[in-house]
């Protein structure tokens, strides 16, 4: 598999993961049966989709790209969906996150 396969699986499990955690809230706790079962279903495609990735993607790329986005994507859920927004040390540490993620994928190295 070549790394640009790699990414857009890692596209996936970042879509799939901010899928996941917007179902883990929905299912207030996990009693609800539906969004349980989603929110289960699609952390295992995300799982999945991660660990495909890192077969051509470095781990610490692949990883503080997954994490990072899937934060800042799910800040963003929570804005739209449930007017949470963060005040402006949020809104700092999230470009922080963000900057960081373009940061490792551009400027790191791995050996």
């Amino acid at each position: 598999m070549k790394p640009f396969t790699g990414y857009l699986i890692l596209a996936l499990g970042i879509t799939t993961g901010i899928a996941a955690n917007s179902f883990a809230k929905i299912s207030e706790g996990f009693t609800k049966l539906t969004p349980t079962i989603a929110c289960l279903l699609l952390m295992t495609v995300t799982m999945f989709s991660l660990a495909k990735a890192m077969s051509v993607i470095p781990v610490a790329f692949s990883y503080s790209t997954y994490s990072g986005l899937t934060v800042a994507g799910v800040v963003i859920f929570g804005m739209l969906k449930y007017n949470q927004v963060p005040n402006i040390y949020g809104f700092i540490g999230i470009c922080l996150i963000v900057t960081g993620v373009i940061m490792v994928n551009y400027l790191g190295r791995a050996g």
